[in-house]
């Protein structure tokens, strides 16, 4: 990859390209890009071996970013009554997972900044190992959110990195490589609460064991960052003359692209956990079984595996993210519909149609690669819409939850999660606009 400061024809030609053409140049950040011998005949880049590692170690760590909170909520009832944990606290527990991925999300810049992004993904996964291993163990309340909290910022930090580490190392297939990762994701969310309870029992019936287990795959993910934390640092000086460069001229709160992503970020965050935290009530109030209703569960999560691989090529390919926006939110006005006015006879669909309208998040990831022209912006807003995001998504389920429970049935829960679904449209128009921050800023 040419250097941004020795070769000032590439950067200016780079920065002319659109964000769908951007090239390896476009794509270094504050911390070094990933570097190989230049020679006078031109620049080379990363070996394959190492592109591959790449690849395995970004699906590792996707798989990585929700057992922790998914696996919990498949044994919430056994952990409370194993830890005497009161039902307010049990819901804090519940709001703990976005507002770690804001407020720890925001260090992950700066971490990136200092010691370059595989390095600090490497230490996410470290710290989701940790975290999950501890949590059972440590016999209380206060111990098992603050290890809960720990693997939370390995997750967080790890979010916020995602988008940067497919930029720079893959700047030409953002699309392709945002969907792989999207769906690994997926997979392993509906993974988690899938296998949780089974693997429980097959493991003695013991809560602190069906938690513990998911630490194994977290260390597994480790394992293809070791090799690249060094090769992340590149040449001695260049972080320093890039963090001089570009970046500080930078002021993403200008930028309403910036903010139309975080709004739409926040807001798709908002439908999700709603979703995880009370859909199998809304079927379970209608009738329908409990083990009926956490397979509807499981088929609105699983629907963005082949989903999460698929709408970030096709958006890719797009100059104007809009249409896909409203695509995903007119199947999430149709779904919350069907809930109100028959949620056991359809059911099915329902959940099939508020699985598709989720997969705004791997939308969302795109946007983020799409919409700045180098790494450095890259870092930045996805820093800033994902925390910002999760800072909004934090009333959503507390407030479904309140107004169940003064109204006493849900078509004031339901009507807000329908109404919630026009902001998330709007933004998400603002956000898939043909431009970047750099633009704007």
């Amino acid at each position: 990859m040419p250097d941004d400061e020795t070769q000032p024809q590439t950067r200016t030609a780079t920065r002319a390209q659109s964000p769908h053409t951007a090239t390896a140049t476009a794509s270094a950040m504050d911390s070094p890009a990933p570097q190989t011998a230049q020679t006078t005949s031109g620049p080379a880049g990363p070996a394959p071996w190492v592109l591959r590692l790449v690849a395995v170690g970004l699906v590792l760590t996707a798989l990585n970013l929700r057992p922790a909170i998914t696996s919990l909520g498949a044994l919430l009832e056994e952990v409370r009554d194993g830890l005497h944990m009161s039902g307010s606290i049990a819901g804090v527990l519940t709001s703990v997972p976005p507002l770690c991925f804001a407020v720890f999300g925001i260090m992950a810049p700066r971490l990136a900044r200092r010691f370059g992004p595989g390095a600090v993904v490497c230490a996410g996964m470290v710290a989701i190992a940790a975290g999950l291993v501890i949590r059972p163990f440590v016999g209380s309340t206060a111990g098992f959110l603050a290890a809960s909290a720990l693997a939370l910022m390995g997750i967080a930090v790890s979010n916020i990195l995602m988008p940067v580490i497919v930029k720079r190392w893959f700047p030409d297939r953002v699309g392709s490589m945002t969907g792989l990762y999207s769906m690994a994701l997926a997979l392993g969310t509906a993974l988690a609460a899938a296998v949780t309870v089974p693997m429980t029992d097959a493991l003695g019936g013991s809560w602190k064991a069906g938690l513990g287990i998911w630490a194994v795959l977290a260390a597994v993910a480790v394992l293809p960052w070791i090799p690249l934390m060094r090769e992340g640092r590149g040449a001695p000086g260049q972080a320093t003359a890039q963090q001089h460069g570009d970046a500080p001229a930078l002021r993403i709160t200008r930028s309403r692209t910036a903010w139309g992503l975080a709004c739409f970020f926040g807001l798709q965050a908002t439908a999700a956990y709603i979703a995880m935290g009370w859909m199998p009530q809304i079927f379970r109030d209608a009738g329908v079984s409990a083990g009926t209703a956490g397979v509807l569960l499981a088929v609105t999560m699983a629907m963005g595996v082949p989903l999460a691989f698929v709408i970030p090529r096709v958006a890719a390919r797009m100059k104007n993210q809009g249409p896909i926006v409203v695509f995903l939110c007119a199947c999430g006005l149709v779904g919350y519909a069907g809930l109100y006015i028959a949620p056991a006879g359809g059911a099915w669909a329902w959940a099939l149609l508020l699985g598709i309208a989720n997969c705004a998040f791997p939308l969302a990831l795109t946007m983020i690669g799409m919409r700045s022209r180098s790494g450095a912006g890259v870092v930045r807003l996805s820093a800033f819409a994902q925390s910002t995001g999760y800072l909004i998504s934090i009333p959503g389920p507390l407030l479904v939850g309140v107004l169940y429970q003064h109204s006493g049935g849900w078509g004031l829960p339901i009507a807000l999660m329908a109404g919630l679904m026009v902001p998330q449209m709007v933004a998400g128009i603002l956000a898939g606009r043909d431009r970047t921050i750099e633009d704007e800023c």
